[in-house]
């Protein structure tokens, strides 16, 4: 039995080599006899690829004719930059389907997900999403994937192409040594790299064919640069700003940076009864695209009853209004400032902050929390990997971290995540069952794009959740009204919601760069039910990164002369916010604190003198080395 199958698998195995070779004979044979059709499919890819990116991501011929005719520096640039990549990978790999195979794949797998991803939330694609490829499941359950006809035909023609390419079989000769080819190679797909790394170089080459290099301050700037440009344009000098956009490190800060940073600092207020009325727990809700809509006035017929609950939540507390760093996506841009009580702005404005990071316990708001005897936690009912947050995180102070599978109470759905409620009974849940106080963090899950499921259209379905968002809200505070434990709730929405972005509720209401400051505000609510005096509240807008120092003052928490100096420029600065006042001049205190506590050796007071295991940035590059 076992000969007569290895004689078979030897047979087969002998005919499928056969197969083979006829087949590679038959390619050879072509790429001698049609020398001209070889070198016509070599010389027409990178044009063939430009076009075909461009067509995916929702242009139809029209309109890239159209754009070929107003920017042709642009479209050559493009097909410039799509052939020193041909070539370097035809040089390498010497097949020419092998290349063309290779940078079909990569761009147009790119092309795609700026189709999906623009169609999503109304941002476009960016160098630093590519991080988040990791992900890909999360990612994908968050997007609207619409497979179109045009998309189909779109693909079937390039995969045409790559047939083409399969059997006339375009190649470089043997004449060309090997050595020569592969430094020949290198030296041409080095281009598209010293395009991104060297501003220097890459910015007078972009102002050259026309491109678009102004400053893009928030998103709505983004977008009009997009249009100026296009996909493949825009994703070269996006990748080139964000690179070449470094943290600065301030004054004479490596040699003395103490004397760098104190005469930043305030003298912190001397008080003999902090927490006069017990250490109270905190909890601080960061709500998944909670917006009121109601700024807008066109909207309100439509809303109806929709914030409801949050009025009467505001009723039990306190309303104010904060300035969020970022619109649509990037949650974890909110997050940071609410985690560290620090801006986005001084970092440059990452879209992910939390990628900028040392590896080293941070100075974090709820490390400050658990330096005063309490017991700190973060919930978030989502996958622990999405955004690096089961290992980022666990540097943040917190005792406990709680994500979609670690839940201790009975687990439900609202839409396509878990519903708020089960996080307000998860807090509930944990405040009984801690002897400290104590602090938690939530970032909720349940107002997520995408909202496709309900009965209504897009912005229906997002109405109808962020309805129960507010009415599980306003019942939670009612039930925490009659928890024995003195207790404060600071809620908040991360930013407004990902809604689709040619067709959506933002371009009905004609939303643009000059118009957009109101998507930037975010009503908060802060709530107690220790009587504590709600006169000292700020009643002016301040930026989000401010809210940990508010509710610090507000409970009479212990201060150092870090906490005291953000509570101080609260007075003098209360917006900080690139996106929301893109034309605002850096504030040199603010950014030489910033760089201190996430960069630098954290010579400013911190959490970490008391709660020790701070390392200084020398150690941590050390330890990298």
């Amino acid at each position: 039995m076992k000969g007569s199958a290895l004689s078979w698998c030897k047979n087969n195995s002998a005919k499928l080599c056969k197969k083979i070779l006829q087949l590679r004979n038959w390619q050879n044979k072509n790429t001698v006899r049609y020398p001209m059709t070889n070198l016509f499919l070599l010389a027409l890819f990178p044009v063939f690829l430009v076009c075909m990116s461009e067509l995916t991501v929702n242009k139809y011929p029209s309109k890239l004719v159209l754009f070929i005719a107003e920017h042709p520096g642009i479209m050559l640039f493009d097909v410039l930059l799509m052939a020193s990549i041909f070539w370097g990978l035809m040089l390498i790999l010497r097949r020419g389907f092998i290349a063309m195979l290779i940078q079909s794949i990569a761009v147009m797998t790119m092309s795609i997900a700026e189709l999906f991803k623009y169609g999503t939330n109304g941002n476009h694609l960016m160098m630093p999403d590519m991080i988040l490829t990791g992900n890909i499941v999360a990612l994908k359950g968050f997007a609207y994937i619409k497979i179109t006809t045009r998309l189909v035909i779109t693909v079937l023609i390039v995969l045409g192409y790559l047939a083409a390419a399969f059997i006339m079989n375009p190649k470089i000769g043997k004449k060309i040594k090997f050595p020569v080819r592969i430094v020949s190679g290198i030296a041409s797909l080095s281009i598209c790299v010293l395009l991104i790394v060297l501003p220097n170089v890459s910015q007078p080459i972009y102002r050259f064919f026309g491109i678009d290099t102004k400053p893009a301050d928030n998103t709505f700037i983004l977008n009009e640069k997009y249009d100026n440009n296009s996909f493949i344009a825009f994703f070269m000098q996006t990748g080139s700003e964000g690179f070449s956009s470094k943290l600065a490190e301030p004054e004479n800060y490596e040699e003395n940076s103490g004397s760098a940073i104190d005469p930043y600092l305030s003298e912190p207020e001397k008080r003999e009864d902090h927490f006069k009325n017990g250490k109270p727990n905190v909890i601080v809700i960061m709500s998944e695209s909670f917006a009121d809509f109601r700024v807008f006035d066109e909207l309100k017929d439509v809303i109806g009853n929709t914030y409801d609950g949050l009025d009467e939540a505001a009723d039990m507390g306190y309303q104010g209004m904060a300035i969020a760093p970022t619109y649509a996506s990037y949650t974890v841009r909110t997050e940071f400032e609410l985690m560290f009580g620090l801006p986005v702005k001084s970092l440059d404005d990452p879209s992910m902050p939390n990628r900028v990071l040392l590896d080293r316990p941070q100075p974090t708001v709820p490390a400050y929390y658990k330096a005063w005897g309490y017991n700190t936690a973060y919930v978030h009912p989502y996958i622990s990997s999405f955004y690096g947050r089961n290992r980022i995180y666990a540097n943040f102070g917190y005792d406990a971290m709680i994500f979609d599978t670690d839940f201790t109470v009975p687990v439900k759905y609202f839409g396509t995540y878990i519903d708020d409620n089960t996080i307000l009974q998860q807090i509930e849940t944990m405040l009984k069952e801690s002897e400290e106080p104590m602090f938690i963090h939530t970032t909720t899950m349940q107002n997520h794009q995408p909202y496709t499921q309900g009965d209504g259209d897009e912005f229906d379905n997002y109405l109808e959740w962020v309805k129960h968002s507010s009415d599980e809200l306003s019942d939670f505070l009612k039930r925490m009204e009659k928890f024995d434990e003195p207790t404060v709730v600071l809620f908040i929405g991360d930013h407004f919601p990902s809604l689709r972005g040619d067709d959506g509720i933002y371009a009905q209401l004609g939303i643009t760069s000059e118009n957009c400051a109101a998507l930037y505000e975010q009503k908060y609510i802060l709530w107690n039910n220790c009587g504590l005096n709600e006169s000292i509240l700020p009643e002016e807008k301040i930026s989000v990164f401010y809210l940990p120092y508010v509710v610090m003052e507000w409970i009479d928490a212990p201060r150092d002369a870090f906490t005291q100096t953000m509570i101080d420029e609260m007075m003098v600065t209360p917006i900080y916010s690139t996106n929301y006042n893109p034309k605002q001049e850096s504030n040199e205190k603010l950014d030489a604190l910033t760089y201190d506590h996430i960069l630098g050796d954290i010579v400013s007071p911190s959490a970490l003198d008391i709660l020790g295991g701070k390392k200084t940035a020398a150690e941590v590059e050390a330890e990298k080395k």
